[in-house]
């Protein structure tokens, strides 16, 4: 991509394209003391409010910089390579993280190591990193005491409190209000289907584990429903169509959403899973169509409870898990509370915590 200047108008090239670059649009990222808050980078102006009329009255390219003297007598010189990230209007730090695809078969993801200093640390950015390609990430030697899960999800954004709480303490319990307070095995499964919106992101930090059992399992969404859009394009056309209601009810609150299974962006790409068999409720269809769907879901769940597509292992004391709740399906096998404690202490938070910590620490250490 390329900018070029031909009477005073200001082109982008890109390949065999050519465009003109709006005067306006240029005048509205003037930068400079006078027309940026230092601290904020906010405005100092409104365009909102000022006369679209502008024109350029003289333009110059030098070191990088375009040099723009505009009809309303403000002079301003704008980094080139700052306007291109731009012209696409596509995420250059974010999005262009790539998904790996996991199964069974995955070995060797990299653990990291929570010190003095980490949330502010180079190893913050590659964990955040880490997070978005493989949708998990553990962090070790996380302090417990003093539910201090909270203060390591606020040190990325801020907490998304539910009605379980700021933070919610996993362990079996006399008449729960969740199955993941019980001993119980758990499939795999996302959590808060039936919110709007779903939290994005969940943590877990482990405080006691003593049992034999209680091994943690993760199985990624992303490679699964990729597997079968590939294996099955009817099944995974119907999954990705239907909208299914989940419901949870408890003693003061009934909360209800509608969705797919597998939704979709505008652009027809993976977005997110939604599964909690225990909490769906599919939608009166036509008899044939809900035979499709059920086939389907069944398809859908075999390879989710898969061994093939499952890790499994075990979370020692001042482990935490940080698991995209958007893509990544969790679940736990059985365990037996006779042989000691199991005690692990959760929270959510949303992309934007992750998305505005990882965009910081990109601009701190200049990556």
């Amino acid at each position: 991509m390329k900018i070029e200047l031909n009477q005073k108008k200001v082109f982008y090239k890109n390949g065999t394209t050519v465009k003109e670059i709006h005067p306006f649009w240029l005048r509205e990222r003037v930068i400079g003391e006078e027309y940026l808050d230092k601290g904020t980078q906010q405005r100092l102006f409104d365009p909102s409010t000022m006369n679209g009329d502008i024109d350029i009255q003289n333009v110059e390219i030098k070191n990088g910089f375009l040099e723009v003297n505009f009809n309303d007598g403000v002079n301003s010189k704008l980094d080139i390579n700052k306007l291109a990230t731009e012209f696409s209007n596509d995420d250059t730090v974010i999005k262009v993280i790539t998904k790996k695809y996991w199964d069974s078969n995955l070995k060797n993801v990299k653990n990291f190591e929570y010190k003095e200093g980490f949330y502010e640390s180079k190893e913050m950015y590659d964990m955040l990193v880490t997070f978005y390609e493989y949708g998990f990430v553990i962090i070790k030697n996380v302090p417990t005491e003093n539910n201090y899960i909270v203060n390591f999800a606020n040190s990325i954004g801020s907490v998304r409190r539910t009605n379980f709480g700021e933070h919610f303490n996993v362990k079996s319990k006399l008449n729960p209000n969740d199955l993941a307070y019980t001993t119980l095995h758990l499939s795999p499964h996302t959590d808060n289907p039936y919110r709007n919106p779903v939290p994005c992101i969940q943590l877990l930090h482990c405080i006691e584990n003593e049992v034999s059992g209680g091994y943690s399992t993760l199985v990624d969404g992303y490679t699964v429903t990729e597997k079968l859009k590939n294996e099955d394009q009817e099944a995974y056309k119907i999954l990705s169509e239907v909208k299914v209601r989940f419901k949870f009810t408890d003693q003061n609150v009934i909360l209800e959403d509608w969705s797919e299974l597998i939704h979709l962006d505008d652009k027809k790409q993976f977005k997110q899973v939604r599964f909690s068999p225990r909490l769906d409720y599919v939608p009166m269809l036509e008899k044939e169509k809900l035979d499709k769907y059920y086939k389907a879901r069944k398809k859908l769940s075999d390879m989710y409870n898969s061994e093939k597509n499952r890790i499994e292992f075990k979370l020692a004391p001042k482990d935490l898990m940080m698991m995209d709740n958007y893509r990544v399906l969790h679940g736990r096998t059985k365990f037996d509370p006779k042989e000691g404690k199991r005690f692990l202490q959760g929270c959510y938070i949303d992309f934007d915590s992750t998305e505005g910590k990882l965009r910081h620490l990109k601009r701190k250490f200049n990556l």
